[in-house]
This record gives structure tokens, C-alpha cells and sequence, in this order.
């Protein structure tokens, strides 16, 4: 579990015997609203491709995904960088080499063959894909199946490849430029905006736009050199509620002036105001999770525990109910269809974690797993 250290402006060093409770509550937070996203996103009127479509011409719960699309992913991104940070001060490199690729690529390559071809079927028939595939090889539409079951372990995939580069950053810049972040003002990270608009403008993959390495590798480093200084955050506390403000004002200029165009996409995706909307909203979580964050229950320390299963499992339940309910229930209301595939993409991921982690060697393949219901 992530190490917590409550450490006023002027400095202090973190402590490896506290715990940073407010970063596993953003984890479990963020995963829970990409669930939502992706129950919305399969009803969406702004991206028809691989969706079951739209209910009607307006949907205002299309809004949602403009709120989120453009912070969600990078805000786990630089959750990440963090707990990388955390993670080396107790592993050597070859242990960061080797549980990286077992937690990160294993299940991103392998698990996509052993399970994940599964998410892969339901999406091309959701398609229509399988029309073109008629007269393939069996073997062929079985690597077509698994590629096309990558989903959301895109994610992962960039993670391990951001993880592998800041080893080889580590080997060279050895902790210099990590003690130069510790003393990084308020003002200087408003100031990264600058820099959030220019990375988003390189390494952006065509077709596939989820693979934006430029700003995600931006806050990825972010996370690792500036923010996991507990100073630095601790600071950025002070001024959360302004952040707040901030993050909400750009969010509704950004939904309204955008709505309607693809969110996703070029020049939507990566222009000023996006950009502007996804660091503020970023500054304004992590101010105000470490303000307000550091609680638990035992909801929020379930929820902990569970959700990486969640985020690895919710889309397939969700696109194969969602498949269902369009040939034998088309004529169900609106609300109720929402309702039945958000249910069934929590419900069902976790009921797949918990079968899945149970199996030995499948649990490795699919979710980095060594030991049963242990991601360590």
C-alpha cells in the first residue's frame, strides 16, 4: 500500500511508514467514472464507430464524456508516475523490470490471447466487423479478436513503455533533476500548461487516438519528478478550492462551446482550451484529495483492493450485455438500458476478478497475478 507523510510548505522528507491514502482514493474514483464513461460512450452520439449508437439525435447525457474525456486518463497517468516513484525507494531495478512486465505487459499481450479475444469478439460484432471477415482463416479472426480485445488495457501498455523509459531516465539523471522538483512553486505548475499544450501536440498515434504519448508521457514524468514530493503537494493544497473554481469554469466553457464535435479527435483533442481544462482539472483533484482525501472506510479500502479488477474486466460485460439487450430488448427505455449495462459492468467485472484471480496460471496471464487476489 501507498506511503503517507502530511508535510508542511516549507519542506520535510516523506516517510516510508505512512501512508498516502488520498492517491488510492483518486485511483479508485477515476476508475469508477471511466465505468460511467464507457456505459455513456456505447450510447454516444459523437463517435458511431464500435458503439451501439445513440438513443436519439440530442442526448445531454452526452456531456459527460466532454466533462472527463479530456483529465480522466491523465490524471492516472500522473497517479502513476507518483506511485512509481514510491515504488523505487523500496525495489532495485531489476525488481521494478521484472513485476512491471508481469503486472503491465504480461496481461497487455499475453492475457489478450488466454481471455481478452473474448471483449474482442463482442466488439466486432457490435461493428459489424465479422461481415468482412467471412471468408477468413479461423486463426486469422482469432489474432484479429485479440488485437481488436486490447480495449482498456491501452492504458498498461503505455504505462510499462512510460515504466522502461524512466529507468533508463533513473540510469543518467540519478535522483538530480527528482531533488530539483521538491522545490517546484504553485505558480510554476500553472505555468506547465504551457508544456501539457506542447506535448499534446507530438506522438499522437493515428486511427487509434487513445495513444497519446506525448501528453500522457508529460504527466506521466510529471507525476515522478514533481508531484510525488509530498512539499510540493501539500502547497498545492492550500490553494484548492481556487482550483476547483478554475477547473469547473474551463469545464463548462470546454462542454459548451465544444458539444457536438468529436471530443476525441484532432483539433478538438488537443487544442488550448482542452489542454487548459485537462491540467487545471488535474492540480484541482490532487489539491483537494490531499486536503480532503486522506480518509478510508471500508468501502473506500474495498474499493481499493478492487479496482484493477474493475477497470481490466468492466468493458466486457458491459459491450456483451449492451450486444444482448440491442437484438432482444431494442425497445427499453432509455434510463433502464443505462441503468442494466452500468450494473452489469461493475457487477461483472468484479465477478470476473474473482473467478479470474482464483485460476492459477490464467491469473498471471491475465492479470499479472502471482499469488490468488494478490497484485504483488
Amino acid at each position: 500500500m501507498l506511503k503517507y507523510v502530511k508535510n508542511n510548505c516549507e519542506g520535510g522528507k516523506s516517510m516510508d511508514n505512512t501512508r498516502r491514502i488520498y492517491l488510492d482514493n483518486i485511483r479508485w474514483i477515476t476508475v469508477c467514472i471511466v465505468v460511467i464513461y464507457h456505459v455513456i460512450y456505447m450510447y454516444n452520439g459523437v463517435q458511431p464507430f464500435g458503439v451501439i449508437g445513440p438513443f436519439k439525435e440530442e442526448q445531454l447525457q452526452d456531456a459527460f464524456q466532454y466533462l472527463v474525456y479530456p483529465w480522466m486518463m491523465a490524471l492516472l497517468f500522473t497517479v502513476s508516475g507518483m506511485t512509481v516513484r514510491y515504488y523505487l525507494e523500496k525495489h532495485n531495478l531489476k525488481e521494478c523490470i521484472r513485476d512491471k512486465t508481469r503486472k503491465l505487459l504480461v496481461p497487455s499481450t499475453i492475457g489478450l490471447f488466454v481471455f481478452q479475444w473474448i471483449l474482442g469478439y463482442y466488439n466486432m460484432k457490435i461493428s459489424g466487423a465479422f461481415e468482412s471477415f467471412e471468408s477468413v482463416p479461423g486463426i486469422v479472426r482469432y489474432v484479429v479478436m485479440a488485437i481488436s480485445g486490447i480495449g482498456v488495457l491501452w492504458y498498461i501498455q503505455v504505462l510499462w513503455i512510460f515504466s522502461m523509459l524512466l529507468l533508463l531516465v533513473r540510469k543518467f539523471e540519478r535522483d538530480r533533476i527528482w531533488k530539483r522538483g521538491e522545490k517546484t512553486p504553485v505558480w510554476l505548475l500553472i505555468l506547465l500548461t504551457v508544456c501539457v499544450y506542447g506535448f499534446a501536440q507530438v506522438l499522437n498515434t493515428p486511427i487509434v487516438t487513445v495513444y497519446r504519448f506525448g501528453i500522457y508521457g508529460f504527466c506521466f514524468f510529471t507525476g515522478y519528478f514533481i508531484f510525488s514530493h509530498d512539499e510540493v503537494v501539500e502547497c498545492l493544497s492550500k490553494w484548492w478550492a481556487i482550483f476547483l473554481i478554475a477547473a469547473g469554469a474551463t469545464g463548462i466553457f470546454y462542454t459548451i462551446y465544444y458539444y457536438g464535435e468529436n471530443y476525441a479527435v484532432e483539433p478538438v483533442l488537443n487544442n488550448m482550451p482542452a489542454c487548459i481544462y485537462c491540467w487545471v482539472s488535474i492540480l484541482a483533484i490532487l489539491a483537494f484529495m490531499k486536503k480532503y482525501g486522506n480518509l478510508e472506510n471500508k468501502v473506500s479500502r474495498w474499493m481499493s483492493k478492487k479496482s484493477w479488477g474493475i477497470y481490466v474486466f468492466h468493458y466486457l460485460p458491459l459491450a456483451c450485455v449492451a450486444y444482448y439487450l440491442r437484438c432482444f430488448a431494442s425497445e427499453l427505455p432509455a434510463g433502464i438500458v443505462y441503468i442494466v449495462v452500468g450494473i452489469s459492468a461493475f457487477a461483472g467485472a468484479l465477478l470476473l476478478y474473482e473467478i479470474i484471480s482464483r485460476i492459477p496460471i490464467i491469473r498471471w496471464c491475465v492479470l499479472g497475478l502471482k499469488k490468488e487476489g494478490k497484485y504483488v
